[in-house]
């Protein structure tokens, strides 16, 4: 575990790793509310899944940032030609990212009602489905412009 906590590139890979995850069950939860025959059980199986890795993105982002992140990597890209890669795009990847996990567990809680064959409820979990998928793509994409920047 000390081997984890203390390589850099590992909880990077972690955080990363889990998003991609999250982001992939959500592509998978809309694909089973695009089926005809969608199957509860599997969608709280897969919308549970993505829950739980956002969380640990969450969890592996947060202790990346608060050790070395934040007390390393953002004094260097404040100081450089382009600081704004941090004040505008790093905040707003930080707050973004905040509301994941509430939207992923909004999105699992969703799959309890009864409701796989109301299409107002289809388009209810597709519709908070696609701003989470959005919001993790957003926050992949302000982390590689922050990085070549």
């Amino acid at each position: 575990m000390d081997f984890i906590l203390s390589n850099k590139p590992v909880l990077v890979g972690l955080h990363l790793g889990f998003a991609i995850l999250g982001i992939d069950l959500l592509l998978w939860l809309l694909g089973e509310l695009i089926a005809s025959s969608t199957a509860q059980k599997r969608m709280r199986a897969v919308s549970f899944g993505a829950f739980v890795a956002f969380i640990l993105t969450w969890v592996a982002g947060g202790y990346y940032y608060v050790k070395y992140y934040g007390p390393l990597v953002k004094p260097i890209i404040q100081k450089s030609a382009a600081p704004w890669a941090h004040g505008v795009a790093m905040e707003a990847k930080e707050h973004i990212f905040l509301f994941l996990v509430p939207v992923a567990f909004t999105i699992f809680m969703l799959t309890y009602l009864n409701s796989k064959n109301n299409k107002n409820y289809k388009i209810l979990v597709a519709l908070t489905a696609g701003t989470a998928l959005f919001l993790g793509l957003l926050g992949y994409i302000i982390s590689a412009a922050a990085r070549w920047a």
